[in-house]
C-alpha cells in the first residue's frame, strides 16, 4: 500500500506552523532566557543539612546587595544560586554569613564565575558554527545530485529549510518554558542544538538519497510518486532510529540530574521535529518547488503560444 505523502503537504505546513508561530510570538516578546554562561554572572552550589525555604535564601543574598539572584532546588536537598558576578572575597564572606544563618554545616560545595566576554563570544560562535554548516551541507547534497544540474541545490536548500525548522521548533519551545517555567539556556543547550541540526539533515540525506536512486532507476517517471515510494522505502528505518535515540534521551532526562535535564529535554523535542520534518517536510519542499517551476513554465509557453 503506497501512502499519499505529498498530495497532503499542506497539512504537513499548517502543523509545523502551529508549532513554530507561538514560539516566535515568545522569541520576539522576550526570546530565551540566559543562563549563567550568557549573560555572565556566579553560580553558587550550596549544600544544607535542612534546607530553608526559598524565601529565607532569597531574603538573605538580597540583604547581600544581590536581589537579582534566582534559586533553583537540586537532587540532595541542596540549591544552586545564579547571581551577578561575585569577587573571591565576597565568596568567603557569603560562605561565612550563610554558616552564621542556616547552621554551621551548611557550605558553599561549588561555585563558577563566568565573565560576560565569554558569554559574547559563546553566542557568535554558535551562529558562525551554524552559518558554516548550513553552507557546507548545500553543497555537500548539492555535488551527491550534481546529475540533476542546477536542481540538485533545490535538495540542499530544503534540506537547510527542514534543519531550520527543527531548530525553530527547539528555540521557540524554550523561549515558551523560560516565558512560563523560568526555564534558562546554557552552552549544553547550544551544543543540543548543534546536534539536532546534525541529526535532521542525516535523516533528511537518507530520504534523498532514496529518491535519487528511484529517480535513476526509474527516468521519466514523475517526481511526487517517486517521493512518495521513497519515504515509504525509508518510513521504517527513520522511525525506529529515532526512537532508540529518544528511549535513551527519555531515561536521560528522568534520571540524568538537575545538570543534563534541559540538555536531554532540548534533544529529545530536536529529535522528534527532526523525524517529523525529514519525513513530512523535506520531501514536500521538493514536491513544491518542482510543481511552482511546472506552473511558470506552462505559463511562459502559454503566453508564447
Amino acid at each position: 500500500m503506497l501512502f499519499h505523502f505529498v498530495e497532503r503537504k499542506w497539512w504537513y505546513f499548517l502543523f509545523s506552523a502551529l508549532l513554530i508561530v507561538p514560539g516566535v510570538f515568545f522569541l520576539a516578546i522576550g526570546g530565551l532566557r540566559p543562563g549563567i554562561e550568557f549573560k555572565g554572572g556566579t553560580l553558587l552550589e550550596i549544600s544544607f543539612v535542612t534546607r530553608p525555604d526559598d524565601s529565607a535564601l532569597k531574603t538573605f543574598f538580597t540583604s547581600h546587595g544581590h536581589d537579582e539572584a534566582t534559586i533553583q532546588g537540586v537532587a540532595g536537598g541542596g540549591v544552586e544560586v545564579r547571581t551577578t558576578e561575585m569577587l573571591p572575597q565576597e565568596l568567603v564572606t557569603t560562605d561565612q554569613d550563610l554558616k552564621t544563618a542556616f547552621g554551621p554545616d551548611t557550605r558553599i560545595t561549588n561555585s563558577s564565575v563566568v565573565s560576560p566576554s565569554f558569554s559574547v563570544e559563546l553566542i557568535q560562535n554558535a551562529i558562525k558554527s551554524i552559518a558554516l554548516a548550513s553552507l557546507l551541507i548545500v553543497l555537500l547534497i548539492a555535488w551527491a545530485f550534481r546529475n540533476f544540474g542546477w536542481a540538485a541545490f533545490r535538495y540542499g536548500i530544503a534540506a537547510i529549510v527542514a534543519l531550520l525548522h527543527d531548530a525553530a521548533v527547539v528555540l521557540g519551545i524554550f523561549a515558551i518554558f523560560g516565558y512560563f517555567f523560568k526555564v534558562e539556556v546554557d552552552s549544553l543547550f547550544v551544543t543540543a542544538v548543534l546536534t539536532i541540526i546534525g541529526f535532521s539533515v542525516h535523516d533528511t540525506i537518507v530520504v534523498f538519497d532514496r529518491i535519487r536512486e528511484n529517480l535513476r532507476l526509474n527516468p521519466g517517471e514523475a517526481l511526487n510518486p517517486v517521493i512518495n515510494y521513497s519515504i515509504m522505502q525509508t518510513l521504517a528505518r527513520s522511525v525506529i532510529t529515532s526512537l532508540t535515540v529518544v528511549f535513551t534521551l527519555l531515561a536521560l532526562f528522568l534520571f540524568g540530574g538537575f545538570s543534563v535535564r534541559n540538555f536531554a529535554l532540548a534533544l529529545l523535542i530536536g529529535i522528534i521535529s527532526g523525524t517529523y520534518s525529514s519525513i513530512f517536510n523535506a520531501s514536500q519542499i521538493i514536491s513544491l518547488w518542482q510543481e511552482l517551476e511546472d506552473r511558470v513554465r506552462h505559463r511562459r509557453l502559454a503566453a508564447a503560444t
